[in-house]
């Protein structure tokens, strides 16, 4: 029988498990923490350590979830809804969304280290995911839907894949013929992109 905690110990375990594991998928990544640094100071055995998560990857998820409502400020308050224009809107969500993927240490990692990334989203619940009401994914559909006589004749999953395409760019820049060219490349990617999708797309208002 696994042991009882009562609720103050549970929250106690959980927060040293949630700092520990911040830690150290940070700076060593997935692979490389175990169990043992993971229940350091918590004074639980690493057997313990699945009666508070069911893996390592899944409180890789609740690091990442957790910080979930920051990142949809950003990306899709600040960047998506910034302006009254939605082609201008496009380019501030893609260069916003591919900082948060390129400099956040929990996503940073993943992009850099794909194996690390399918081993995560192996463990992804989607209903959970996206029943969470901060979920940025979410709420870059209701914008599409919203705004969709802004954008071209197509499903707005298709036009939602066309940007997680972009997104990818930077786990794939090593990839290029000419990688000294990425943020140029980038940048009219990006271009290219947000003005192909909203073709349809009145022009922005005179200031």
């Amino acid at each position: 029988m696994p042991p009882a905690f009562s609720a103050e110990e549970r929250a106690r375990i959980t927060g040293l498990l949630v700092a520990n594991g911040r830690r150290l998928f940070t700076t060593q990544g997935l692979r490389k923490t175990s169990l043992e640094e993971l229940v350091t100071g918590t004074g639980i055995a690493k057997s313990t350590f699945y009666v508070f998560f069911d893996s390592k990857e899944t409180l890789y998820l609740e690091l990442m979830l957790a910080q979930m409502a920051e990142i949809k400020h950003r990306v899709i308050d600040q960047a998506l809804l910034g302006g009254p224009d939605t082609r201008a809107g496009l380019r501030r969500f893609l260069y916003a969304t591919i900082e948060e993927l390129t400099t956040d240490p929990l996503y940073g990692r993943l992009m850099t280290h794909p194996e690390e990334m399918e081993a995560v989203t192996r463990k992804l619940d989607p209903a959970r995911v996206a029943s969470a009401p901060e979920n940025p994914v979410t709420a870059l559909a209701a914008f599409l839907t919203r705004r969709g006589e802004d954008f071209v004749d197509a499903d707005p999953a298709v036009i939602t894949g066309v940007l997680q395409a972009v997104l990818l760019m930077p786990m794939h820049r090593d990839r290029l013929a000419r990688p000294d060219l990425y943020p140029k490349i980038l940048d009219l990617l990006i271009d290219i992109v947000a003005t192909g999708l909203t073709e349809r797309s009145p022009p922005p208002r005179p200031t």
